[in-house]
């Protein structure tokens, strides 16, 4: 859903009818000439005064206007919930209501993000922000400090030890920040090194505050990207990935080497791609992070991959299969030779089907070894081998070594070239039941792609089992869907859901709530298309056909096909059309 266009100030303060047409335009201009901000020229013009802007940016970014020279709104400042530095560096004002990990902050430039950011690493808390104007915020804390020269000791004492406390908490950020900075004349090393400390333990902090909140989000990744003027960090929540926050540039060279330094890798090397992992415990749970650093043009940006122990261990029931595919997919992971595909794009829960049959074979009379790159996840009772291609520990040289080990079951974490696909299959064909991976965007076409790898065609068609394709489509939050009674047509049409089968379904549509982050879904299930190996599609792979007479075989077998079971997901009121056109779209305009 397109969002909706916020309204520049000129108009709010048009529409207030504190300032005129003509006045605004002149002001826009003033401010494109001189880099300012269009209010700010225009109280310099007195076309209108400071809290006339503060007013109209509260509007315009749906803040809430203290008005500080009123009795009621002075009344609620509590200058003793921050430190007395943090309040004059950026012009902040505390608010007494204060609701857990919660703070109340009146700011007078909603738009100036590097002091927002910088606030959230020296609070390291969560907080709402008000708007008064700069003077009132300036008038009062300077207003406040004439009048402490009134108060008793007593209350001097009480003061300073809360501000005291405030100070050493964030003593290695913000010690002696104007010293560092005058320093450039003066004792230039001293200045640096406070900076430095300064950087690191903002960034220490920083790191540690996005590893957990990005945990406790869902994320799977977390993206920090370094851009022109800031770190950009991103979260991927059910597939999609989403802007958290903005880190000043300042803080770029500390996070990126706190990161690495944490991945165990080295933190001196900007030139070349390094991979990593991290262990670290959110909320009792101790969880793995597979960190990748890749040299960028702004700096090296970093993905860190959240492996959560449970996500492996869904089980098969919950892995969204229909029960007539399900009772197949059992069938055909309980052969005892033979190779089982699973594809699908990247992120597309290959990986976590593959565990799920795994999991679900482990027992003790039987022997599972697995050649992947990298291990994910450790299973008690699985031997898992690690790629390490750099001793030429490869996937060829894994799976000769395999087949010594006298396994039941096989797992090749994903079939890259010929050498690897010829193994996997004579493992097949000499006893042993195959799992693996392939990157095609159906069923069917993973016989070609073998075939097209330099695979023979009869090797293809008598060691194939059987084939899974599978895409993830997020589904509605169960907290706030509500039914759909007029579903747009567009959808219906590229879903192929026919106006009598809307008759009869049980479709929702999102909402959002607190629960979904407010954009009407929470977590994914898996959309499969299954295709058994037959006479029929042995013959075709044996011909080298092409994917459409596959296809159209697999089909006439019975085989439900991507959209097919997207479609009975919709019906269902599980997803939406809209969330099956992202990977049914191409197959129809095809």
């Amino acid at each position: 859903m397109a969002r909706k266009e916020r309204k520049k100030i000129g108009e709010l303060l048009v529409e207030a009818g504190v300032a005129k047409p003509e006045q605004v335009e002149q002001a826009v201009a003033t401010a494109k000439s001189s880099r300012k901000r269009t209010g700010e020229v225009l109280v310099e013009m007195q076309a209108c005064s400071e809290e006339d802007v503060a007013r109209g940016l509260g509007r315009q970014f749906g803040m809430e206007f203290v008005n500080l020279d009123r009795l009621d709104g002075a009344n609620r400042i509590n200058r003793k919930l921050l430190a007395e530095d943090i309040i004059k560096k950026y012009l902040i004002l505390p608010l007494d209501e204060k609701t857990g990990n919660t703070l109340k902050i009146l700011v007078h430039d909603p738009m100036d993000l590097d002091a927002l950011s910088a606030l959230q690493f020296r609070l390291n808390c969560q907080f709402v922000t008000l708007i008064a104007s700069r003077g009132q915020i300036r008038r009062f804390i300077e207003g406040e400090k004439r009048d402490e020269s009134l108060l008793n000791r007593k209350s001097l004492v009480t003061a300073s030890i809360n501000i005291s406390t405030d100070k050493s908490r964030d003593s290695s950020q913000d010690a002696s920040v104007d010293k560092s900075t005058s320093s450039v004349d003066g004792d230039g090393k001293d200045g640096a090194k406070q900076a430095s400390a300064k950087e690191v333990g903002a960034a220490t902090k920083l790191v540690d505050r996005i590893i957990v909140d990005a945990v406790q989000r869902r994320a799977s990744d977390i993206h920090i990207e370094p851009m022109t003027d800031c770190v950009r960090v991103r979260y991927r929540i059910d597939g999609s990935c989403i802007e958290m926050e903005r880190i000043p540039k300042i803080l770029q060279s500390s996070i990126l080497a706190k990161i690495k330094l944490m991945a165990g890798v080295n933190i001196a090397e900007r030139r070349i791609p390094q991979d990593g992992r991290i262990k670290y415990t959110v909320d009792g749970s101790a969880i793995d992070f597979r960190v990748s650093a890749c040299p960028a043009y702004w700096g090296e940006s970093i993905v860190m991959r959240i492996l959560r122990p449970e996500s492996a261990r869904i089980g098969l029931l919950n892995l969204g299969l229909q029960q007539d595919t399900l009772d197949t997919f059992n069938k055909m992971i309980r052969r005892p030779n033979g190779i089982f595909l699973v594809t699908g794009p990247t992120g597309s829960g290959k990986t976590t089907t593959l565990y799920s049959a795994l999991n679900d074979l482990n027992r003790p009379d039987r022997k599972i070894i697995t050649a992947e790159d990298p291990v994910e996840f450790s299973f008690e009772g699985i031997n898992q081998v690690q790629v390490r291609e750099k001793i030429g520990l490869t996937f060829p040289v894994i799976l000769k070594s395999m087949l010594r080990q006298a396994p039941n079951i096989i797992l090749v974490g994903e079939i890259r070239d010929r050498e690897v696909a010829d193994i996997a299959i004579q493992a097949a064909l000499t006893g042993h039941l195959v799992f693996s991976t392939l990157h095609t965007n159906d069923a069917p076409s993973a016989i070609t792609r073998l075939i097209d790898m330099g695979v023979k065609p009869f090797l293809v068609a008598s060691s194939i089992q059987a084939v899974l394709a599978q895409r993830l489509a997020r589904i509605l939050c169960p907290e706030c869907k509500v039914r759909d009674d007029a579903p747009d047509p567009h959808w219906m049409r590229i879903a192929g859901i026919s106006a009598a089968e809307i008759a009869n379904s049980n479709m929702m549509k999102a909402v959002g709530c607190p629960k979904c982050d407010n954009c009407g879904y929470r977590g994914r299930r898996g959309v499969y298309e299954m295709m058994v190996m037959n006479a029929e599609i042995r013959d075709l792979a044996f011909q080298r056909s092409t994917v459409s007479k596959l296809r159209a075989a697999a089909v006439r077998s019975g085989m439900r096909t991507l959209l097919g079971d997207g479609k009975i997901k919709v019906l269902n009121g599980m997803t939406t059309a809209q969330e099956v056109a992202t990977f049914a779209q191409a197959e129809i305009v095809g």
